[in-house]
């Protein structure tokens, strides 16, 4: 299957080994992209852009990465934050009085809050419509107070996070980013598509491994209520509908090229789009411990950002992922229609570092 795009001298390896990863996809196709010290050395795309096969992927293919799209509405916030707009500190209810459960700002952008599941079932209607669901999250009670414990709001961190924007900014997060901070930066990642970038969307394939995943007895039974409730979020029909493209649910369906995610964190390491000493606060651990949703090993939660002894980014159910790397200097992102592991964007990184003469990660 043809590979498109550009790697610079040197970085032959990491077009093999994406080449072998877009020819084992079985479904629709992947692409990625990675800056390093202040130049693009890697930009692929290849496979299909539908189940078909009828369309290839594009360089312009947009593609939905789940919780890859969470650090694009903290910026949001961060933005506000940057101009003096909003206080780290100052509780949330300062801005949404409704909002019954007691956090500042800081603890809602670092998964802080427990606001992560419905008691009750809800409809997939939900999920798409932002008033109610945001009335819903002002009145439901919190699984722990905000911060005793962290928890990654699988589908409402987005809600969350994009209402206190509107209610300081009174643009909805998907226009925010549109003019203050994708647009101007030329960051081609959006939330609540329109008609061409409808368009230009990548259809999700192997959804049903995903569901898999999810209801792995070894995971937290709170995975499958924060994830699962509404219902949609891991359903082929719900996903590539339009309408469900259309709406924003921030936590997960913003679409972007690998390039754009890639280029959110390039702009960051090189002092853009945040002052350099909010950049540095937003990557700093604010929260660290077991992530009672996403089980495993203890975590550290940015404003926004996973952040490690590496970097900071974030991976999203499926195997897309974003990582800046700052002692390496490079930003690094991988966008799959075919969802899996993350094992591939681990061989990619993998080739690259070696090439730059890092160890693995």
């Amino acid at each position: 299957m043809t590979v498109h795009g550009e790697v610079a001298a040197g970085f032959a390896v990491v077009r093999d080994v994406f080449a072998g990863i877009v020819r084992r996809e079985e479904g629709t196709g992947a692409a990625v992209a990675i800056w390093h010290d202040g130049r693009w050395v890697v930009d692929l795309w290849g496979g299909h852009a539908d189940a078909a096969r009828a369309r290839p992927w594009e360089r312009d293919s947009i593609v939905m990465p789940y919780s890859v799209s969470k650090p694009f509405a903290a910026m949001a916030a961060l933005t506000l934050v940057d101009r003096g707009l909003l206080d780290l500190d100052v509780p949330v209810q300062r801005h949404w009085p409704q909002l019954e459960t007691p956090a500042t700002v800081r603890q809602l952008l670092s998964h802080q809050v427990g606001l992560v599941a419905l008691r009750e079932p809800a409809p997939t209607s939900l999920l798409l419509d932002w008033t109610a669901l945001c009335d819903r999250l002002g009145t439901e009670a919190a699984l722990w107070a905000s911060g005793e414990a962290i928890g990654e709001s699988a589908l409402f961190y987005g809600h969350l996070v994009g209402e206190l924007v509107r209610r300081v900014d009174g643009r909805d997060v998907g226009r925010f980013l549109r003019e203050e901070v994708c647009g101007p930066a030329g960051i081609d990642f959006s939330v609540g598509l329109d008609d061409g970038e409808l368009d230009r969307a990548v259809e999700l394939t192997g959804l049903e491994g995903l569901a898999d995943q999810v209801h792995d007895p070894t995971r937290p039974e709170l995975l499958r209520r924060a994830l699962l409730n509404p219902p949609g979020a891991l359903d082929a029909a719900v996903v590539n509908s339009r309408e469900f493209r259309s709406a924003q649910v921030p936590a997960i369906n913003g679409h972007g090229t690998a390039r754009a995610v890639a280029g959110l964190y390039a702009a960051l390491l090189q002092g853009e789009l945040l002052h350099p000493d909010l950049r540095d606060e937003a990557i700093r651990p604010q929260a660290t411990g077991v992530d009672r949703v996403m089980g495993g090993e203890p975590r550290s939660w940015g404003l926004g950002f996973g952040v490690d002894e590496w970097g900071f980014g974030m991976g999203g159910i499926g195997g897309s992922g974003g990582v800046a790397c700052p002692g390496g200097g490079y930003a690094l992102a991988f966008v799959t229609g075919s969802l899996g592991s993350h094992d591939r964007l681990d061989l990619l990184e993998r080739a690259f570092r070696e090439v730059i003469g890092l160890p693995a990660v």
